[in-house]
């Protein structure tokens, strides 16, 4: 079976594309993968395009030569948008490898230990903030609105969530940046937040905090230090020094969640040499399959739990269910609830959650398709909601 054409596509996902790959072959079978990047959509369609080029006329079955074949091409510009490249070609070629075979994704990594897949709701209340009017949800005007939600949560199912600093208000403030200034504010603005979804949720409710790459080593063990009595579900930190993160997590009896965006083996293996965090989070979409299986063997070897980093759109839902299937040592997996509602639209089948899990497909490669047709009629001509720099001019109160 022969590669006939790697297609990018981008699509309007309200305040950032999504990004998917679509492999075509001559036997009529098409598969599809998704390797979202919201900062540089255009440099990983590129990307796309120039591995695309050399793959056609090859054997789409033999995925393992393929990905040699794509390694040797960025050797000199490993990681990054190449990775993510990588990773979205080599997402399709599963789809129709599964497609091809008549079997589930899941079967072509080694079968699956669980049907369902339990999930948090990620960026709660923080898309809320910045895009209450776009995704026609209430405002977050105050903590009462928080608490609100934190019930939302519960009522829909969920049994975790994990958000975001921010401040209830007209506009609300969100962090996307680093805040220089006394880190006590920050903890008790955070602290007032989680204390607030709590209320809702109840006070066992799992309830998490990411604080992504915003804080110096020394603040984040601060932050650690000023929530460590809240018992969350984990604080989530980010570094790309190994030293930082085993600094934080030797710190504080709170759960340390890290490496989101360490796309590699190669790169991840020096976080789990040394057991730098408590659970380990890889990212579907922007290592690929073979790289997120070896990054969970070893974790695994290492007895550290697993959770994958997954907020972008319905397809990544989909692949990443299958992953999940197959790793005994999950903790659990993210999902964006709220989101731009075209999403809806670009995938033949919605993912089936129910009580707070994700059951998973038993359909041939990932369970759904593309709507190529959907994609074409919403292409991303840029964000609906305004800029990055609008959402910075909002200050903390």
């Amino acid at each position: 079976m022969q590669i006939t054409e790697v297609t990018p596509l981008l699509a309007d996902g309200g305040w950032a594309p999504y990004a998917y790959v679509k492999v075509a072959t001559n036997a009529g079978i098409t598969g599809y993968g998704e390797c979202t990047d919201w900062r540089m959509p255009y440099a990983l369609t590129g990307a796309v395009r120039d591995l695309g080029q050399a793959l056609e006329s090859k054997n789409a079955l033999d995925i393992p030569a393929r990905m040699l074949e794509m390694q040797k091409l960025t050797e000199q510009s490993p990681g990054g948008i190449s990775q993510r490249a990588i990773a979205g070609i080599e997402l399709a070629l599963i789809d129709v490898k599964g497609k091809a075979y008549q079997v589930p994704a899941y079967d072509l990594i080694g079968g699956k230990v669980r049907d369902r897949v339990r999930l948090y709701w990620s960026h709660c209340g923080t898309y809320r903030a910045r895009w209450a009017d776009f995704l026609g949800t209430p405002p977050l005007r105050t903590y009462d609105d928080i608490e609100a939600l934190g019930r939302e949560v519960v009522d829909r199912g969920y049994t975790a969530l994990k958000t975001n600093i921010l401040v209830p208000g007209d506009p609300p403030w969100t962090q996307i940046t680093e805040v220089r200034e006394s880190i006590k504010p920050t903890i008790e603005r955070a602290r007032t937040q989680l204390e607030a979804f709590k209320r809702g949720a109840g006070d066992d409710f799992d309830t998490a905090l990411d604080i992504n790459f915003w804080f110096t080593t020394q603040e984040a063990i601060r932050i650690a230090e000023g929530l460590e009595d809240l018992h969350m579900l984990w604080l989530e930190v980010d570094s790309f020094e190994p030293d930082s993160i085993r600094q934080i997590t030797d710190s504080t009896s709170l759960t340390i969640c890290s490496a989101e965006s360490v796309n590699t083996y190669r790169d991840y293996k020096r976080f789990l040499d040394i057991r730098a965090m408590d659970v380990a989070m890889f990212d579907l979409p922007w290592a690929g399959m073979a790289e997120s299986l070896a990054i969970a063997a070893q974790a695994k070897v290492q007895e550290l739990d697993v959770a994958p980093h997954n907020y972008y759109s319905h397809l990544a839902t989909f692949m990443s269910g299958h992953l999940c299937a197959t790793l005994p040592h999950l903790k659990i997996m993210e999902t964006d609830v709220d989101a731009c509602p075209l999403r809806e639209l670009y995938v033949t089948e919605q993912p089936k959650i129910e009580d707070g899990y994700l059951v998973v497909s038993d359909a041939p490669g990932w369970g759904t398709d593309l709507d190529e047709a959907a994609i074409a009629a919403n292409p991303w001509r840029g964000s609906k909601v305004g800029t990055w720099d609008d959402i910075l001019k909002r200050k903390a109160r």
